[in-house]
């Protein structure tokens, strides 16, 4: 048996993981092109059903980010460590409660989300969205880390635009 065999038996043959995270990467995503509708619609009644949207996603979000823990309590090897798994699956949720607490704002306050402030806030945080979701997809193959490291300095630099 060769070091390569030995590896093999250490390594995680289930891949839920990488699905769960990819469809959380999916829902981030839809959250922030939703909120980017939002944000685009002029009238207060007609942004209702689409807040409710970007709600159900939120809790569609939540169910994935459960279901991440849950695994890692069932898992005894994981793809990469425990650590960063809960960091990770915690930031992305953190995305997503933004994102669904900013939607609601919108309304609560009655804001005028025809603002060229807020139109543009929503602009960088659907690009930081379909970045993060080319990152987290990298995750599964490890071997196109330059696309992954990319997108993440795509991100550091939305979030600057954003400052």
């Amino acid at each position: 048996m060769g070091l390569n065999s030995i590896g093999k038996l250490f390594m995680p043959k289930n891949k839920v993981f990488y699905e769960l995270f990819e469809q959380v990467a999916d829902t981030v995503y839809d959250m922030g092109v939703q909120l980017k509708k939002v944000v685009s619609e002029p009238d207060r009644d007609k942004r209702a059903p689409l807040i409710k949207h970007v709600e159900d996603l939120e809790h569609k979000n939540d169910d994935h980010t459960h279901r991440i823990f849950t695994e890692l309590g069932r898992n005894f090897i994981t793809p990469f460590d425990r650590e960063d798994i809960h960091y990770l699956a915690t930031a992305l949720d953190d995305i997503c409660d933004y994102i669904y607490s900013s939607a609601k704002k919108i309304n609560f306050y009655n804001l005028n989300p025809n603002d060229t402030g807020i139109q543009k806030m929503a602009d960088l945080i659907e690009q930081g969205c379909k970045e993060i979701k080319v990152a987290v997809y990298g995750l599964r193959d490890m071997n196109n880390l330059r696309q992954m490291t990319e997108a993440l300095v795509k991100v550091n630099s939305i979030e600057n635009q954003a400052d």
